[in-house]
């Protein structure tokens, strides 16, 4: 009986021992374990330290580059204010708003930019100062030639045609546009070098410049009635198959004065205004000359028309 009282004591003295030394490894694991926090939020260790100052190091950057950007931006803030000045000055008129059309792109951009890290930020803004000092240089250069050929031009800027010879406030008169187009009459392809304006017959047809009266034709061409001014600078200015004829030649004429009625003289289908535009005797697209009275997205919109291969009707 003895014997056996000896051995459970020993089995429970065995027991007690493993659960002491179970207890004191868990303490020691917990004493590990609040030494390795209490260590990690007081010291850095190397990897974090080195971590550490390429962090900072890549924000002083990126504030230094954040703040040779906004000197930039600054800059071409300025130039641009210069730019519109001088258009206002030529052209009489307000420049285009540029901004509403990029309205959109800033908005991608902005949300891409979120996504992005601090390293990638960095990246991208170094390449856009880069591309952005390469357009300050482009326009400082473009100025350099708009003022060198504004003082060429000595205030003849109202001598270049810059206005539709027309009313057509809603970009739907315009039926046919210059370059290859069908023939009305003979079903062929021809080249069509003017814009068409589909008008009522004794609509008001503008001159879309300062100029003289060249030319009046009578209505045996096919052209029919015709005027021609001479705009000078090697612009001049054509307006067919009119009605009748409210200028001589020789008159001086302004942008904006009424020359003429719109008829169907001529080899013409229906009542409507050929009008040309011609430099140093050829002939351009005139949609590229309406400049202070259409915005971008008009500008845009009268080269889409232009191109959509309409009828034309002479």
């Amino acid at each position: 009986m003895s014997k056996t009282n000896d051995i459970r004591t020993t089995k429970r003295s065995i027991r007690g021992r493993i659960i002491r030394n179970i207890i004191r490894l868990f303490a020691w694991m917990g004493a590990i374990m609040l030494y390795y926090i209490v260590f990690s939020l007081l010291f850095d260790t190397p990897y974090e330290r080195q971590m550490r100052q390429a962090t900072e190091e890549l924000q002083q950057q990126y504030d230094a580059m954040s703040a040779r950007y906004d000197s930039l931006e600054m800059v071409m803030s300025n130039i641009t204010e210069r730019d519109k000045s001088v258009f206002r000055i030529l052209f009489e008129t307000d420049p285009y708003d540029l901004d509403t059309e990029q309205g959109d792109e800033r908005v991608i951009l902005h949300e891409q930019n979120i996504s992005k890290s601090k390293r990638e930020l960095h990246t991208d803004i170094t390449q856009r100062i880069t591309k952005l000092e390469q357009k300050m240089n482009d326009v400082e250069l473009a100025w350099e030639t708009i003022r060198t050929r504004s003082d060429a031009l000595e205030g003849k800027g109202n001598n270049i045609p810059s206005i539709q010879p027309v009313i057509n406030k809603q970009l739907t008169l315009l039926t046919a546009g210059y370059g290859t187009i069908l023939n009305p009459f003979f079903r062929t392809l021809k080249s069509h070098q003017g814009v068409d304006y589909t008008v009522a017959e004794g609509s008001s047809i503008f001159a879309t410049a300062d100029g003289t009266v060249k030319e009046i034709s009578d209505k045996s061409s096919t052209l029919g009635k015709t005027i021609v001014i001479d705009h000078g600078n090697g612009y001049q200015t054509s307006y067919s198959h009119l009605l009748s004829v409210l200028v001589t030649r020789g008159q001086k004429v302004q942008r904006g004065d009424v020359i003429a009625r719109s008829g169907n003289s001529g080899l013409s289908l229906a009542p409507h205004l050929h009008y040309e535009v011609r430099y140093n005797g050829i002939r351009i697209d005139p949609i590229h000359y309406f400049f202070m009275e259409l915005t971008p997205d008009e500008y845009q919109r009268m080269i889409r028309i232009a191109q959509s291969g309409m009828q034309s009707f002479d």
